[in-house]
C-alpha cells in the first residue's frame, strides 16, 4: 500500500471520516464589512477582529493591545502582519511567511509572500536526496478465508464452554 493510501486510511479511521475546520469569513455588503469567525463546533463570533490556528492567542495579544478603529489600510497590513509574526517565532505550526489578503468595496488583493521574518538562511545548494523508495523488511500475506475460519471456530468454542 503507498504511504499516502496509508495516511489517509489513517486519517479516516481516527478522524471518521469527519474533518474539522475554524473558518475566518470577511466581506463588504451594503451596510459595510463585516468579519465573522466559524468555529469547528458551529458557534460564530462577529468581531472588529479574528484570529485562528496554532499562532492565534499570540496574534490575538497583538490585536487587543494595539486594535483602534477607523484604521486606513497601511495601518491594517502593518497590524496584521504584526501580529502574525509572534506566532511565525514561537510556534511551530504558523509557517514562515504572512500572506495578506485585503478586502475592500468592489476589490480584493492578495498579498503573497508580504512579509518574511523567518526566512531560511541556509540552502544546500546540491539540493537534498532521498531514497526514491521504501525497503520492505517483511511480507505476510493472511487470506480472508482463513481469519473466518480461525473466528467461527473461536466463536463454537466459547458457546460450547
Amino acid at each position: 500500500m503507498p504511504v499516502y493510501q496509508y495516511r489517509r486510511n489513517l486519517m479516516f479511521a481516527f478522524y471518521q471520516g469527519y474533518v474539522q475546520v475554524a473558518l475566518v469569513l470577511g466581506g463588504v455588503d451594503v451596510t459595510g464589512s463585516h468579519l465573522y469567525t466559524i468555529y469547528p463546533r458551529g458557534s460564530t463570533d462577529s468581531l472588529p477582529f479574528a484570529t485562528v490556528g496554532s499562532g492565534s492567542l499570540a496574534a490575538m495579544s497583538v490585536f487587543e493591545s494595539k486594535y483602534r478603529g477607523g484604521l486606513i489600510k497601511d495601518e491594517g497590513i502593518k497590524l496584521a502582519a504584526e501580529a502574525i509574526c509572534p506566532g511565525i517565532f514561537n510556534d511551530l505550526g504558523s509557517g514562515s511567511n504572512v500572506d495578506v489578503f485585503v478586502i475592500t468595496k468592489g476589490r480584493k488583493e492578495y498579498l503573497r509572500n508580504h512579509l518574511q521574518p523567518n526566512p531560511r538562511t541556509y540552502v544546500n545548494v546540491k539540493g537534498y536526496s532521498f531514497p526514491r523508495k521504501t525497503e520492505v523488511l517483511i511480507t505476510k500475506i493472511t487470506p480472508l478465508k482463513e481469519k473466518l475460519e480461525e473466528a467461527t471456530a473461536d466463536a463454537m468454542e466459547e458457546q460450547n464452554t
